[in-house]
């Protein structure tokens, strides 16, 4: 049986997105049919609309979602119809060296859906990250799919599916923030205050937000920073010493990822301390840094990806901390909106006006 649904799809590099009927297949082996209640709009998907991933166009965009899973093919175990589900854009194998090694969030081999879904006239489509998720029903891999309490609102718990999992594991899994830390964060958007409401869920009593706009320093405040740092108009190594009594932060998180936020971030780390990049930089960019300092300073510089989560391990406890009232998930979705919305909530999230705007279906 094929299912046929409405989509979001990018076309063509930089074209507006349009709505397509989508044709998706059943699960076949170790695949399953999703029911898509509420999906994220991340800054990924503009990357894929402009071309910034790749050129496999035609893209079916949306990734950060969670939703009731519909029907599973063949061998699939790890979950059923009817379970609510957060989807994860990287299913762990459990054979490749990582996975034999106890490592499994560094999985070298994580796998997606095989079958393809297309547009109607049969044109295969390339699903962001994997998933693509700004449609009624999606077929993925079964091991993106994690099994989550069904208390919490599918506009809640999908933003575990990317930008939050990643700012919240940044500080949680990367950096390994403890109680008593010190921590900064350059950069407070959607990732950024997840990193900062992850250090006040760990304990950190000094939690630094770095940003040059009004509004997110704001946000960062209302998530847990302790203070803040308008970058227009200090000088970012010198406020976060003067922060922590001279000597630099416990840790420092990179959500920006550009050259010069990596550089503040370096040098406004505590000697021995840990630097964590979790914004993802261009191919273009280059990072000079001496060689003596790097040595001198000691400490880590660490990059993590997806927050280095284990989506089985991860996704259930954040979200029975949420439905705890101990960790405001809520907070960071700024609006709900339909899937012809998408232009629009793209243009404001380049504005700075929102951390999360969710596409509800």
């Amino acid at each position: 049986m094929v299912h046929e649904v409405r989509g979001v799809v990018a076309r063509t590099k930089n074209a507006p997105v349009s709505i397509e009927t989508v044709l998706v297949p059943d699960p076949g082996p170790g695949e399953a049919l999703v029911k898509v209640q509420a999906c994220g709009v991340c800054h990924t998907d503009l990357h894929y609309r402009e071309g910034g991933i790749n050129d496999d166009f035609p893209f079916l965009l949306g990734h950060e979602a969670a939703g009731v899973v519909e029907a599973v093919g063949e061998g699939v175990t790890e979950v059923a119809p009817g379970d609510y589900v957060v989807l994860n854009w990287r299913a762990v194998c459990g054979r490749c060296r990582a996975c034999l090694r106890g490592r499994p969030w560094y999985c070298f081999a994580t796998h997606n859906a095989k079958q393809k879904m297309t547009l109607a006239d049969g044109t295969p489509l390339s699903p962001a990250l994997g998933i693509g998720a700004f449609i009624e029903k999606t077929l993925v891999a079964a091991g993106q799919c994690t099994k989550v309490d069904a208390q919490a609102p599918p506009e809640v718990a999908g933003l575990l599916g990317c930008g939050v999992m990643a700012g919240l594991g940044a500080v949680l899994n990367t950096g390994n923030v403890t109680r008593g830390d010190s921590v900064a964060v350059i950069g407070c958007g959607g990732v950024g205050n997840a990193a900062i409401a992850g250090a006040r869920l760990a304990g950190a009593t000094t939690i630094i937000g770095v940003d040059l706009d009004d509004r997110k320093l704001d946000w960062a405040t209302q998530l847990g920073a302790t203070h803040t740092v308008d970058a227009t108009q200090a000088d970012v190594v010198e406020a976060i010493r003067e922060l922590t009594g001279g000597f630099g932060a416990d840790v420092v998180v990179d959500a920006v990822g550009r050259p010069e936020t990596y550089q503040q971030a370096f040098y406004a780390r505590d000697l021995a301390g840990t630097v964590v990049l979790v914004g993802v930089p261009t191919p273009q960019m280059r990072l000079e840094l001496p060689l003596l300092d790097v040595f001198g300073r000691g400490g880590a510089l660490k990059s993590s990806w997806y927050g280095d989560c284990l989506p089985s391990r991860d996704f259930p406890t954040l979200i029975e901390l949420y439905l705890q009232g101990r960790l405001p998930l809520e907070a960071f979705v700024s609006e709900r909106i339909g899937l012809d919305d998408i232009e629009e909530a793209f243009a404001k999230m380049g504005r700075g006006e929102v951390l999360r705007s969710v596409v509800m279906l």
